[in-house]
C-alpha cells in the first residue's frame, strides 16, 4: 500500500474498503513521526556546532531507521491480519454448527488482529524514546520538528491500542484478553509520558 502514492493512500483509508483502517494509519503515522526526528538528525550531522554529539546522532538514525522499516511493514500487516477476521465475520451462522464454526474462526482470528497494532504500539513508544534524544541533541533550529514527530507517535501509539481493544473486547480468551490490555496499558502509560516530557522540552526551547 505505501508503494502508492500518499494521495492514494488516502484516497484508500477514506473509501469504504476494509483495509487499511486505523491500525495501518497508525503505523503509517508512528513511522512519519520518526521521519521527522530522522530529519532532525540529518540536519545537526556534519554541523561543527553538533560535532560533540554526532557520533550519538548517527547512531540515533541508524536505530531510527530500522525501527521505520518495521512501522511501514506493520501498515501491511495490519491489513494482512484484518483478511482472517473479515472472512469470518462473513461467516453464516444459521445452525449450530455454522454458528460453533464461525465462532472458533473469529477467535483464532481475533488474536493476529490484535497482536498486531499492539506491535504498532510497541514501535511507536520505541519510536519516541529516539525522538526524546533527538530533541535532547539535535539542532536546535529544527527542534519543533522532534516536537511535532512525538506528538504524531503519541497520536500513532494510542490508535493502535484502539485497534487492540476493539478486538479483545469481543475476546473469550480472558487470559490473553488480560494480558494483551495490561500490556498496552503499559505502553500507552509510557508513551504518553515520554510524549509530554518531549512537547514540554519543546516548548521551552522555542519559547526563550
Amino acid at each position: 500500500m505505501l508503494e502508492n502514492s500518499c494521495i492514494d493512500f488516502i484516497d484508500l483509508l477514506s473509501s469504504k474498503a476494509p483495509v487499511p483502517g486505523g491500525g495501518g494509519a497508525s503505523a503509517f503515522v508512528g513511522a512519519v513521526g520518526l521521519a521527522l526526528g530522522s530529519m532532525v538528525g540529518n540536519l545537526t550531522v556534519g554541523k561543527k556546532k553538533y560535532s560533540d554529539v554526532e557520533n550519538d546522532i548517527k547512531k540515533l538514525l541508524e536505530r531510527s531507521e530500522k525501527i521505520s522499516i518495521r512501522l511501514k511493514y506493520l501498515v501491511e500487516e495490519d491489513a494482512r491480519v484484518f483478511g482472517p477476521l473479515s472472512d469470518a465475520y462473513r461467516m453464516p451462522s444459521g445452525t449450530e454448527e455454522e454458528a460453533r464454526e464461525k465462532d472458533e474462526a473469529m477467535q483464532t482470528a481475533l488474536i493476529e488482529a490484535s497482536r498486531i497494532p499492539l506491535e504498532i504500539a510497541e514501535y511507536c513508544l520505541a519510536a519516541l524514546t529516539l525522538l526524546e534524544e533527538y530533541a535532547e541533541k539535535g539542532s536546535t533550529l529544527a527542534v519543533s520538528d522532534a516536537g511535532v514527530g512525538a506528538l504524531f507517535c503519541k497520536a500513532a501509539l494510542q490508535g493502535a491500542g484502539l485497534n487492540v481493544l476493539i478486538n479483545t473486547g469481543i475476546m473469550k480468551d480472558k487470559k490473553l484478553k488480560a494480558d494483551l490490555e495490561n500490556k498496552l496499558n503499559e505502553l500507552e502509560t509510557a508513551g504518553t509520558a515520554k510524549a509530554e516530557i518531549i512537547y514540554s522540552r519543546v516548548r521551552r526551547q522555542i519559547q526563550k
